[in-house]
């Protein structure tokens, strides 16, 4: 198990925590139905809030992916943990401030939160100093809700080839969180639309309440948090 590749961590689900199994189960349920391969899809275990204790049985059973809000969170209680199982990747699916930006691209394996241009200039600035390079995602704010970071679907287009042109930002895909009651495909039909016209291949979309719906939209990182940990 510990030689299985961190982008698609599948071990035998009678190995696993019972939450863990089950998603698993059900992603490999929806990728049949959507007739894709399984390891088209990344699962990113949505550790933040848990303590090591509660993140160690899923690193055990063998996954390699989590996902984390916070950036001090995570700096707080993942070095240790990744110097345990340096085959770890931690994705940043919460919103990231430009302050925060060396410590972010110095830990982790993908941002999921670029949206505006002081992050793209923080995030530049940081990569270039570092050497290392994060997959990037751009949010998008599908709903257009006012509380909600993000950006517009229809600024979307501009801001991606800013992102490209002026800051020299390699953008791997787009994340997105619909609305709360909104029914979740239309947001997922609309993100993969503007991806595909911008040629990203990464679709970060889908948690515990709609990950299969997501997958059926074409979605390449699922984040699950409650159905694998239980509720925070």
């Amino acid at each position: 198990m510990e030689n299985m590749p961190p982008e698609n961590p599948s071990p035998p689900t009678s190995h696993l925590p019972v939450g863990l199994a089950t998603v698993e189960q059900e992603i490999v349920r929806a990728c049949k139905q959507a007739r894709r391969d399984r390891a088209s899809v990344t699962l990113i275990a949505v550790s933040k809030t848990f303590e090591a204790s509660a993140i160690a049985p899923v690193i055990e059973a063998g996954h390699r992916v989590f996902g984390e809000n916070r950036v001090q969170e995570a700096k707080a209680k993942w070095p240790e943990l990744m110097s345990a199982y340096p085959d770890i990747a931690l994705h940043l699916i919460g919103p990231l401030q430009s302050n925060k930006a060396k410590e972010a691209v110095a830990l982790f394996a993908a941002i999921h939160s670029v949206d505006r241009p002081s992050i793209c200039e923080a995030l530049a600035k940081e990569i270039d100093s570092q050497k290392r390079q994060p997959e990037l995602f751009v949010q998008l704010n599908t709903g257009e809700e006012p509380q909600k970071a993000g950006v517009a679907p229809g600024e979307a287009d501009a801001f991606i080839a800013n992102c490209r042109e002026k800051y020299g930002l390699p953008i791997s895909g787009l994340m997105c969180i619909p609305p709360v009651d909104d029914a979740p495909a239309p947001h997922f039909a609309l993100t993969a639309k503007i991806a595909a016209r911008n040629g990203l291949k990464n679709l970060s979309m889908g948690m515990s309440a709609d990950f299969a719906i997501a997958i059926q939209f074409g979605a390449t990182h699922v984040r699950v948090g409650t159905a694998i940990f239980g509720a925070r």
